[in-house]
């Protein structure tokens, strides 16, 4: 083992040994009792999450973007979080995006070698018109992965701001952050399986980021998804139950159905019938 992996935490031996003699209600104990670590370490950095996404927000309502750098588990996760904020928030899907070695195409079958490819993150950024208006945040549970070091590095040489986050304290993409997260999760069950607990713990604070950013930028109104995307029968139903509630003067299912699948959105369809005095739901 190398110097700089006998320093990460995250490749630390498992405090579970032979784990191939276990049985399935032993192993999935011990990993559930591993896994309710990791919001106890996300709650110890709240203090940093709540710095980084009051400077994310602050240049999105400036007309910016926040761009999503990660490789493996992190980048994939990532890259799932683009998709679902835009279609349960119904947002551009410019505003959030993410960009993962070799392109979102190795998402499925990745090559795991290129995220060793220290200029190809900063080209991504650049072929999307990346600016100082922007905000890039690197994932990686190490916190040494060269595709994100890298990309970070250049962000800044470029006056762009960055965030970070991480499983490792001390580590080289936080001191390349303007705003970094290191959320020490400890050794994986299975050493060094950084999908597991570093994952989770990822993926809790894309969450975060993610839902408050879209909160504060008036996206949920009261806790409902009003602007949510129209993609499928459950979806649509949701909407009309939504609607119902909001506005429980109308009960007829078939017609708020049609007003919704019109509108696009519970949101604009409650701005049809604001305008049309409720005629457009008759």
């Amino acid at each position: 083992m190398s110097m700089m992996e006998e320093k990460r935490i995250t490749e630390q031996p498992s405090a579970y040994r032979h784990l191939e003699r276990m049985t399935v209600g032993e192993l999935i104990a011990d990993i559930n009792r591993e896994n309710e670590s990791v919001p106890r370490a996300v709650h110890r950095v709240l203090p940093d999450i709540e710095r980084l996404i009051t400077a994310v927000e602050e240049k999105v309502r400036m007309g910016g973007r926040l761009f999503y750098c990660g490789c493996g588990t992190g980048g994939r996760l990532c890259a799932l979080d683009t998709v679902e904020v835009s279609n349960t928030y119904g947002t551009d899907r410019s505003m959030i995006q993410a960009i993962f070695p070799g392109g979102l195409r190795q998402l499925l079958c990745p090559e795991e070698s290129h995220e060793d490819n220290t200029d190809e993150g900063w080209q991504q950024l650049l072929a999307r018109g990346i600016s100082e208006r922007d905000v890039v945040i690197g994932f990686s549970a190490s916190g040494t992965t060269p595709f994100v070091r890298s990309t970070l590095a250049r962000c800044r040489e470029a006056g762009i701001m960055t965030g970070s986050v991480c499983n490792n304290p001390g580590s080289p993409i936080s001191a390349l952050a303007d705003y970094p997260v290191e959320v020490v999760t400890g050794p994986e069950f299975v050493t060094g399986s950084t999908r597991m607990k570093g994952g989770t713990s990822q993926k809790l604070i894309l969450d975060m980021i993610s839902t408050t950013l879209m909160i504060r930028l008036g996206r949920v109104e009261d806790n409902l998804m009003v602007n949510a995307r129209l993609l499928n029968d459950k979806l649509i139903d949701r909407a009309v139950r939504i609607f119902r509630h909001r506005n429980p003067q109308y009960t007829d299912y078939d017609a708020i159905r049609r007003l919704i699948l019109k509108a696009g959105s519970v949101r604009r369809a409650e701005e049809l019938v604001g305008s049309s005095g409720g005629e457009a739901v008759l």
